[in-house]
């Protein structure tokens, strides 16, 4: 996307990210968390995951920050360290303009880069139509469904799991 650059995260963002992610713990299902957090708590996520090693970008348009992603652990134990979870998030005010497939494109060759060897979504709520098919655009596949897992707005939500190789994969150790 031509309008649109993607970078890295820096402190000065955290604000920004704060305002992006406030609507989607509040109005959405994207997230299964039920309390948006301040800024200070979101610089203190920020500086976790880029202090162990995982890549987290930002979209600018027009010097203001539209959009992020990030790779973060999936899961703790050591078997699982070439494996990372991704997550996205634009501003209301440009979703289905490219935002989203920029950063994960991004997203994706940074963690390639970076020796990660697969990719997972875990999507809240099978309803996130357009999460769903950003990701399979960017090469994702279909994992399963865990029906029922959170509850949230008065009712019991699924989450989607999708995954993506990056780099060789599994193809060699």
């Amino acid at each position: 996307m031509k309008d649109v650059a993607i970078r890295p995260v820096s402190p000065a963002d955290a604000g920004a990210i704060t305002a992006i992610y406030a609507p989607s713990v509040l109005t959405g299902t994207a997230t299964f968390e039920l309390e948006p957090p301040g800024a200070d708590e979101m610089l203190a996520r920020i500086e976790a995951i880029v202090a162990a090693g995982y890549p987290f970008l930002v979209a600018e348009r027009s010097g203001a920050v539209v959009g992020y992603a990030y790779a973060n652990v999936y899961r703790s134990r050591p078997a699982y360290r070439f494996t990372v979870e991704d997550s996205v998030y634009v501003a209301d005010n440009v979703q289905g303009q490219g935002v989203g497939r920029a950063l994960l494109d991004a997203l994706i060759e940074e963690a390639a880069a970076r020796g990660y060897r697969q990719m997972i979504a875990v999507i809240g709520d099978s309803r996130q139509w357009g999460s769903i098919a950003l990701h399979r655009t960017c090469g994702f596949t279909f994992s399963g469904t865990l029906h029922a897992v959170g509850f949230k707005f008065g009712r019991w939500i699924d989450s989607v799991l999708m995954q993506r190789q990056l780099g060789p994969g599994d193809s060699r150790p």
